[in-house]
């Protein structure tokens, strides 16, 4: 569906939106503007990853952000981002995206006579901010709530089993942003050249340090989550372990008294003894006391 937010009759600038865009919504479009068909095709391709391209009369950016909202079980680049692909030049903007995305829809109702729509490059950079700052909110806000909760269950909770695989996601979605972030870095140093250097694309590189050093951080938390994780389970192994193998010291020379005494020969004096059993069973009684104190002394219970 295409939709003309801002005229060039009216406006410096013509903005067109188009929502899940097909190719014969560029048919006149392609030649209107002079846009290349590797352009349009990447535009129509729902994978790629953010970059920018630039032509003789225009530039071409794929842009990402995340959602409101994540699912807790999304894993994959298209279930944690939405996407934002955008041809501009001097005089036009066109953005496309399949989904609906609040901050976009926010910037199409501001009025036309907004800092914000006063130049094309100025509305792209906002866009590019907007997406970042979507980022940031999402680590602030969902996981960083996600991580504390986590945290408390791998050291206060008993049951933490279920909480593997909830903590995989959140992982899996922090990696997938910070390899997107990442690519965003050449988006944000074009519009910090000197030529187009002002107020506004030094708060962009800034909001784009600040959310890369966020998520850097959250990923180190979330591995030391999963290290905190496998030791304390790896502990408590080991704690099993040698409460059983306690168990079997116990048993171990007991097992080798009672194993003698059970062979049936008939030349053994001590079964004819009259004392023989409670001897015995004496015997065995003072062993395990001799190995529990032995046990005690160095400290092993």
């Amino acid at each position: 569906m295409i939709v003309h937010i801002l005229s060039a009759e009216s406006h410096p600038f013509e903005w067109i939106d188009i929502t899940n865009p097909t190719l014969e919504d560029f048919k006149e479009l392609k030649e209107k503007f002079n846009l290349r068909e590797a352009s349009i095709k990447d535009c129509l391709e729902i994978g790629h990853l953010p970059k920018i391209e630039e032509f003789e009369n225009y530039h071409f950016l794929i842009i990402r952000s995340t959602p409101p909202k994540l699912e807790e079980a999304s894993d994959s680049l298209t279930e944690i981002t939405d996407r934002i692909s955008i041809f501009y030049g001097q005089n036009f903007v066109i953005t496309t995206h399949r989904s609906q995305i609040p901050f976009l829809e926010h910037i199409q109702r501001l009025d036309s006579k907004s800092k914000v729509l006063s130049s094309s490059k100025s509305l792209v950079n906002t866009l590019v901010s907007e997406a970042l700052k979507s980022f940031e909110t999402m680590v602030l806000g969902e996981m960083a709530t996600k991580l504390d909760e986590y945290e408390e269950i791998v050291f206060l909770h008993q049951k933490r089993k279920p909480f593997l695989k909830k903590l995989y996601y959140i992982k899996r979605q922090i990696d997938v942003i910070r390899s997107i972030l990442v690519l965003y870095k050449d988006i944000v140093d074009y519009f910090h050249l000197p030529e187009y250097r002002n107020i506004y694309t030094q708060d962009l590189r800034d909001l784009f340090s600040r959310t890369s050093t966020l998520y850097r951080n959250a990923s180190e938390n979330t591995a030391q989550l999963l290290s905190i994780y496998f030791n304390i389970e790896s502990n408590h192994t080991n704690e099993i372990m040698r409460i059983l193998t306690i168990i079997s010291v116990f048993f171990m020379p007991l097992t080798f008294i009672v194993g003698v005494y059970g062979m049936n020969f008939d030349i053994m004096p001590e079964l004819h003894w009259e004392y023989g059993y409670p001897i015995v069973l004496c015997s065995m009684l003072g062993l395990s006391l001799i190995i529990y104190l032995w046990f005690k002394r160095k400290k092993w219970l």
